[in-house]
């Protein structure tokens, strides 16, 4: 039998259209009728914001790409070009999909009393009240662009709505202009007055419809909406003589000035005139796309927050562990066994509550965090702000680098700084990932590590939407690795050893791939091997190929991907061992869980990481080992195996990258795992 490659390429999903198949995922639940009618539109609203990001991040790689003729950092090796031309077709269909969609829940919202109108829709009454809106609150605030040779061809903002009118005089002949509609300032949906109904038109339509008066003595004929997307991945650029926080300042001043990218239109627009933004902003005819109604949907998020309760799914109430309730000490919780925390379904106001028992507590001497998407609540650092008026030695290390956080997290580090917060960026070269916080505590003579280690955020907005998993340990020999990766983030970050942590980028892939080929070698002796991997994202090359090498074995490996998967499974050669699955529901799974059986005797990694290069070669990831043995068993029986469950919500992916819908199961067997975690919360607790 001839050895098998498992780098073959053929035994790989590309990682641009695995990310076009989760926005499908994204997009089945925004169809799907069972959920409540605004999280749909919600759904929806997630659907177009992700391919707004695959366009402004990920495709302007590719088209350097398909330029230069190279091929791109995917495990499939597709050339660019060919590339292109694939995703090009997957993202027309999104398009048409979108519209679909949108048409027929506006039919379904209309019954809610939710309504939306163009303009030829309203009532004689209702243009009325649209032409005093429009001459009482937008007119001032337009600017009409011209578009011929006196003019030159304006800057058109990223993401932004705009009108091109098509316009005629008696002697000049047809000419075209542009217009920004300003939903910044007035909001995309426009409510209409009318009792004891919703009923909403898109501004971009009242300014089709009167943006006429901008242009005095022409004849208007005819006004077509449309968008712009641009580049919005800015590299900073870093030399010996800049420091981190004013390179990536500098950085961020050029991302809205990226170049363009792609085109979307309404399907009325004459292809001349789509011609024109395309060839003069130099766009390729492959990323122009139009649709009927699917235009910036993300704007549902207006629609979303309507006070509709009925409508949405029941307010979640998170819950407290008895161990961590107000009137139980923490420290002593914490230093009695291993705590985990599974958010939202239990508060992350216990995390606070942690943070802000320190910045108190006399007998605290220091507090460390990592901090990288810390969001707009001031909890956080009111707490660390405390901590400093109470003359403890607080130290931040802020990731200034976290795409679309940089403006925020660069103030949050300015307001540190000024109260005296020893405020640092981390590696140059390596984005700081791992979400770790440790409390050093006097007790007695001795100094006693209180560590926290989370999947998510410190970010209390976040915590409510994101499935994550955080475990407060006193374990000293893990204090010690975690104190030692601070160590590292402030000082100079290189070669350390650690005793339980996986650290990436020096010391997390090569641990992995070794517990795989472990758990392959315990097989092969006792024919029980298995390996569980809950992950957002896995397409590294090499992680991919030792899975491979397992299920060759006959090792059982079940994953757990919501996102980007580049592992094919189902081969016959490869992967017949392997299962893969996705769960997209009300909330957002982030939580990453490594399983390896090793004959009875299991080991349980949680933590930061993904399982792509980028975690595991350009960051600073964290994993943790679960050390107490029950509360792994907790976690496995009572989380981890729950997901797998799931037959609700849960997607098999397919040999052909595409993923399927398990088969529907009877009423009283259904296993939604989201539901399960509320009607049972807090059963993992040990």
């Amino acid at each position: 039998m001839a050895k098998i490659d498992l780098y073959d390429k053929s035994y790989y999903i590309n990682r641009e259209l695995s990310w076009l198949e989760f926005n499908k995922r994204c997009l089945a639940e925004a169809n799907d009728t069972t959920n409540p009618l605004l999280e749909r539109v919600k759904f929806l609203a997630i659907c177009y914001n992700n391919l707004d990001e695959f366009l402004m991040i990920r495709m302007p790689g590719i088209l350097k790409t398909s330029i230069d003729a190279d091929i791109m950092a995917s495990p499939d090796y597709v050339e660019g070009n060919t590339l292109l031309s694939l995703l090009s077709g997957e993202i027309k269909k999104l398009f048409d999909e979108y519209d679909k969609c949108w048409t027929a829940m506006q039919k379904s919202l209309r019954k809610e009393g939710i309504i939306f109108k163009r303009f030829g829709d309203l009532s004689v009454e209702e243009k009325d009240w649209a032409k005093s809106f429009y001459v009482n609150r937008v007119h001032d605030v337009l600017t009409p662009l011209a578009l011929d040779i006196s003019h030159p061809f304006p800057f058109i903002s990223n993401n932004s709505i705009n009108v091109a009118f098509r316009l005629k005089t008696k002697s000049e002949g047809v000419s075209y202009a542009r217009v920004k509609v300003p939903i910044n300032i007035l909001g995309r949906f426009i409510r209409i007055p009318c009792k004891g109904k919703n009923v909403f038109i898109p501004l971009e339509e009242i300014v089709k419809e009167y943006g006429a008066m901008l242009f005095p003595g022409m004849k208007m004929l005819g006004a077509y909406s449309f968008s712009i997307i641009r580049n919005a991945d800015v590299q900073v650029a870093i030399d010996e003589a800049c420091d981190l926080m004013a390179a990536v300042e500098e950085s961020l001043e050029g991302r809205g000035m990226g170049f363009p990218v792609a085109m979307a239109t309404e399907s009325e627009m004459p292809d001349n005139m789509a011609d024109v933004f395309m060839k003069n902003l130099g766009i390729n005819p492959k990323l122009v796309f139009d649709t009927k109604q699917a235009l910036s949907l993300s704007s549902l998020w207006e629609i979303y927050e309507l006070p509709k309760n009925k409508l949405k799914e029941p307010a979640l109430k998170p819950t407290v562990p008895i161990c961590f309730m107000d009137n139980h000490d923490m420290f002593t919780s914490i230093k009695k066994k291993d705590r985990i925390l599974f958010h939202p379904y239990e508060t992350f106001a216990i995390v606070l509550r942690f943070i802000g028992l320190a910045a108190v507590d006399p007998n605290v001497q220091s507090i460390k965090i990592c901090l990288y998407r810390i969001g707009n609540d001031p909890a956080i650092f009111n707490a660390l702000k405390t901590a400093r008026e109470n003359g403890k030695d607080v130290s931040v290390i802020m990731e200034l680098r976290a795409k679309f956080d940089e403006d925020r997290n660069i103030q949050w580090a300015k307001d540190l700084e000024k109260l005296g917060v020893h405020v640092v960026y981390g590696p140059v070269n390596l984005k700081v990932h791992s979400k770790l916080l440790q409390v050093v505590r006097l007790e007695g003579e001795k100094l006693v590590w209180y560590t926290h280690i989370s999947s998510g955020n410190y970010n209390v907005s976040s915590a409510k939407q994101y499935c994550d998993i955080s475990y407060f340990t006193a374990n000293q020999e893990i204090g010690r690795d975690v104190s030692e990766v601070f160590n590292a983030l402030t000082g100079y970050f290189g070669e350390r050893k650690f005793k339980h942590l996986l650290v990436a980028p020096n010391n997390l892939k090569e641990p992995l791939l070794k517990k795989i080929e472990a758990e392959i070698e315990s097989h092969n002796k006792h024919g029980n091997g298995h390996i569980i991997m809950k992950a957002n994202g896995l397409i590294d090359r090499d992680i991919i190929a030792a899975l491979y090498k397992a299920s060759i074995a006959g090792v059982k490996v079940d994953l757990n991907i919501r996102g980007l998967c580049c592992l094919r499974p189902g081969n016959k050669d490869v992967s017949k061992n392997i299962t893969v699955i996705s769960i997209v529901d009300r909330f957002l799974e982030h939580s990453r869980i490594y399983y390896f059986e090793n004959n009875g005797n299991p080991e349980m990694y949680l933590g930061s990481s993904d399982l792509m290069p980028r975690n595991l070669l350009m960051r600073v990831e964290t994993l943790y080992p679960v050390l107490d043995k029950l509360l792994l068993k907790q976690i496995y029986d009572n989380i981890l195996m729950v997901h797998f469950k799931d037959n609700v919500k849960a997607r098999v992916l397919q040999e052909d990258g595409s993923y399927i819908l398990k088969e529907k199961p009877k009423k009283e067997d259904a296993v939604r795992s989201q539901q399960w975690f509320i009607d049972h919360n807090g059963c993992w607790q040990n």
